[in-house]
């Protein structure tokens, strides 16, 4: 591990970080327990995941912890998803003090319960002056309709004169996301063996580099991320044009 950590170039780390944190129900099926035996341990994972990201200097990290399509699992399986958000967000809160962070979430949360919504505005209101990196969960998230919502809003404007159509660009769609205080996408980080992005930051990763990796997300560790760092250094992120291009700075 120590090899690998001085192989990372610290003036090359990704600025933002997102991750799809899959397998948790394979992972307590493999050990012949219920799914949420799995979302609990998955909580180690996550805690070590954003202290090396924040170690390494990483200033964003978005972890994917509940979609709009997960409203449609078990009931059972939802509330102790929600139960454990509580829980987890009022025992890290001391941490996120001492450490530094800025907790954020993005996505529809005011379809979340109303004690989970006053845990989750509470830990953000706290962590707001924090610096050293955001934390951002998505929660109630989904891409699609993450993008609907910003055209519904940008239309609503256009027709009350408080947007000429012809100025709409990047940037006035970017400002009606749920994302609008974040940056792009550098690293986005699928766990499980699943390659695809299951509807998560579809715009904000258009430039993304991803890593896919067949560990479990409650196995994810230091390691594991060092690799995926490592990995994504070795890439040349090109944006369209070409290595003499980006070989010559132009």
């Amino acid at each position: 591990m120590e090899e690998k950590l001085r192989s990372i170039n610290l003036h090359k780390i990704p600025n933002h970080i997102a991750i799809i944190m899959d397998g948790n129900g394979r992972w307590a099926k493999g050990k012949g327990m219920q799914r949420v035996f799995g979302h609990r341990n998955a909580l180690t994972a996550i805690r070590e995941t954003a202290d090396t990201a924040s170690e390494l200097g990483v200033q964003y990290l978005t972890m994917y912890a509940f979609s709009t399509e997960n409203w449609s699992r078990p009931k059972l399986e939802v509330n102790a998803l929600m139960n454990l958000l509580i829980s987890t967000l009022k025992k890290e809160l001391p941490e996120f003090m001492r450490k530094d962070v800025r907790v954020n979430s993005i996505g529809n949360v005011s379809q979340l319960p109303k004690s989970a919504q006053k845990v989750l505005s509470d830990v953000i209101e706290k962590t707001k002056n924090n610096k050293k990196i955001t934390l951002t969960f998505a929660l109630s998230y989904g891409a699609r309709e993450e993008i609907v919502n910003a055209i519904k809003n940008i239309s609503e404007k256009v027709v009350n004169n408080e947007i000429d159509i012809e100025k709409i660009n990047d940037k006035i769609i970017n400002n009606h996301l749920y994302t609008f205080n974040l940056p792009d996408v550098d690293l986005m980080i699928r766990t499980s063996g699943e390659q695809r992005i299951s509807n998560f930051l579809l715009w904000q990763a258009a430039y993304a580099e991803l890593y896919f990796t067949d560990v479990l997300w409650p196995d994810f560790r230091k390691e594991d991320l060092f690799d995926a760092i490592l990995d994504y250094q070795n890439r040349e992120r090109r944006f369209g044009k070409t290595s003499e291009q980006i070989d010559n700075n132009e």
